[in-house]
């Protein structure tokens, strides 16, 4: 392996840090022109999309709130047309480990999404004639993609490419000990409604992130071939709560102590805002867990 996973998390971390100040002083800039231009025919009005980070607006966005964990127009139950309030998703580092083909491990070029099979709702096991599976609690992430330029109308025949990291806080094709597995990857096409559905276990929490999820945004599942497509890459979070109950169970090693060590509010990625970003959830430890979350694209 080139890389061990604690170069990566530091280079990680870096980026999120970078990331996040050049969005405070975007903030900045755009408040202060919106200062000065209150009066006359040329006011600017600033909306805010709740997760900060966005090079795109819409008209169609009511949410102000730029820290609210609790409801936002971030959670859906999918499948709805008659929502007419939505925001564009933040755009989010994709980190150093997207196995899109944007960067390599083991001294090739890491682009699980060359792989036949990687279209897939269940992205459980490994594929490709790698035989891993990862084990946790159950999860099902349900993604509504919609069009902030056409009242959130829901988009289909688009593609989800959907990832993030085992219980043990490792990452299939990077992380020493799974550079050999490609599991908790996969590409879904979005149905009528919307939605893409993905099969899944409840990512663990390394040091210096909050448990969370990333995902790119394609027109179609034939272009979901290489990073140089996407049209958008963001991540989704999980309320506190429904961390610490999945902590509790066995198999997460020391996820329960790095999630006690952070939160929302200190996170890199997340502290200058994620009620677009803030999974909606119902289930439990037990039983799995379901996340929901409405995706705002302009298109």
């Amino acid at each position: 392996m080139q890389h061990d996973h604690d170069q990566g998390l530091a280079h990680d971390i870096s980026r999120l840090h970078e990331q996040a100040f050049e969005r405070r002083v975007a903030l900045r800039w755009l408040l202060g022109a919106g200062a000065m231009s209150l009066t006359g025919a040329g006011a600017m009005t600033l909306a805010g999309c709740g997760g900060g980070g966005s090079s795109e607006t819409t008209s169609t966005s009511s949410d102000s709130s730029s820290g609210s964990s609790g409801s936002s127009s971030g959670g859906s139950t999918g499948g709805s047309t008659t929502t007419t309030t939505c925001s564009v998703i933040p755009s989010e580092t994709e980190g150093p480990y997207p196995g899109d083909g944007s960067n390599s491990a083991n001294g090739s070029v890491a682009n699980v999404l060359a792989l036949s099979g990687i279209v897939r709702s269940d992205i459980r096991s490994s594929i490709g004639g790698a035989s891993g599976i990862a084990t946790g609690v159950p999860l099902q992430v349900i993604i509504e993609l919609v069009n902030t330029n056409a009242s959130c109308a829901d988009l289909s025949g688009y593609a989800i490419y959907l990832w993030h990291c085992d219980a043990l806080g490792r990452y299939s094709m990077y992380s020493s000990g799974v550079t050999g597995e490609n599991y908790l990857r996969g590409v879904q096409a979005t149905a009528s409604d919307g939605t893409a559905s993905f099969q899944t276990i409840y990512p663990g929490c390394y040091s210096g992130r909050v448990p969370h999820i990333h995902f790119e945004v394609y027109r179609s599942t034939t272009t979901a071939t290489n990073w140089n497509n996407k049209l958008r890459t963001s991540q989704l979070c999980f309320p506190s709560d429904t961390n610490s109950a999945v902590y509790a169970t066995s198999g997460y090693g020391n996820s329960a102590a790095n999630n006690n060590a952070i939160s929302l509010s200190t996170d890199g990625i997340f502290s200058d805002g994620y009620s677009t970003q803030m999974a909606t959830m119902t289930g439990s430890a037990a039983a799995g867990y379901v996340a929901r979350l409405k995706v705002g694209i302009s298109v």
